[in-house]
């Protein structure tokens, strides 16, 4: 046998093997999350400017299997057949609607269709805003309808509930199944600490919405995550310390015409860090 056929079989067989490794390998490769007690999701308001079919194709491309549902997507008048061909769509994709909202809450009759539209919609999570005087009208349904509700916070740009101290101490007293959802952006916006805050009340919330923002304060505005002053590796070691079993969820704020390309940098990096934080 020549050299020149030597090489080639040496070819061959390295072919082969590199092959068959690669018939071993997962394609995509498995999500870093998939180990935790977390889930990782994207809410809804996310694509509030592209309809359902865009953003499952996003959550697709995004190894992302979890969506905070809001109702530009599946209306509140949404008929069973609706509702139906809505989560068999999404099972298309691989993804689950595992709550709804944020729903703004002005009225009675408001809090009673956001709770009818959940059991229809077959979720136990209400992302809710309801004004502080509903308060006790929502602990009697979140009763009565066996739900989580959690109140999101919304930073020092609305008075009502705007940060995680706030939402605590009007729930503190109520039903244990009152709680929050924990937008650390906002949090920090207010000048508080989400680390800290998911540590203090982890027992009340229920979601979490994933962003950063660039100072601790209102004039703080959203950017891609990783590219602000929040303490993601510390948030990610928090939500292992109290063994938050939850979404969380990415809000994604920034260039909302167009938020793909920062979508995806906000999940890579928040799934990098979960792999750097691991002991």
């Amino acid at each position: 046998m020549n050299t020149l056929s030597k090489i080639f079989i040496v070819f061959l067989l390295l072919s082969q093997t590199m092959q068959a490794q690669e018939t071993k390998r997962p394609d995509p490769q498995p999500a870093p999350e998939t180990t935790e007690t977390f889930k990782l999701g994207i809410a809804g308001y996310t694509f509030h400017k592209f309809d359902l079919d865009k953003t499952l194709e996003t959550l697709q491309k995004a190894d992302v299997h979890y969506l905070c549902i809001k109702n530009f997507h599946l209306p509140f008048s949404s008929t069973a057949d609706e509702i139906k061909a809505f989560h068999e769509k999404l099972a298309k994709f691989g993804v689950t609607g595992y709550a709804v909202g944020p729903i703004y809450m002005k009225s009675e009759e408001q809090i009673d269709e956001a709770f009818d539209y959940a059991k229809r919609v077959g979720v136990k999570v209400i992302v809710g805003v309801p004004n502080y005087e509903l308060l006790p009208y929502v602990n009697k349904k979140v009763a009565e309808y066996d739900m989580k509700f959690a109140i999101h916070l919304h930073g020092p740009d609305i008075a009502t509930y705007p940060d995680a101290d706030d939402v605590w101490a009007h729930v503190k007293d109520l039903d244990p199944r009152m709680g929050m959802c924990l937008d650390i952006g906002h949090d920090r916006r207010n000048g508080k600490d989400p680390v800290a805050d998911l540590e203090k009340y982890h027992t009340r919330v229920f979601d979490i919405h994933l962003k950063d923002v660039t100072d601790a304060s209102k004039l703080g505005y959203s950017v891609e995550v990783g590219r602000g002053i929040l303490d993601i590796p510390g948030f990610v070691k928090m939500l292992r310390k109290v063994k938050y079993t939850g979404v969380v969820s990415l809000e994604h704020e920034r260039n909302m015409d167009n938020p793909f390309m920062g979508i995806a940098e906000s999940i890579g990096y928040f799934r990098g860090v979960v792999v750097a934080t691991r002991k």
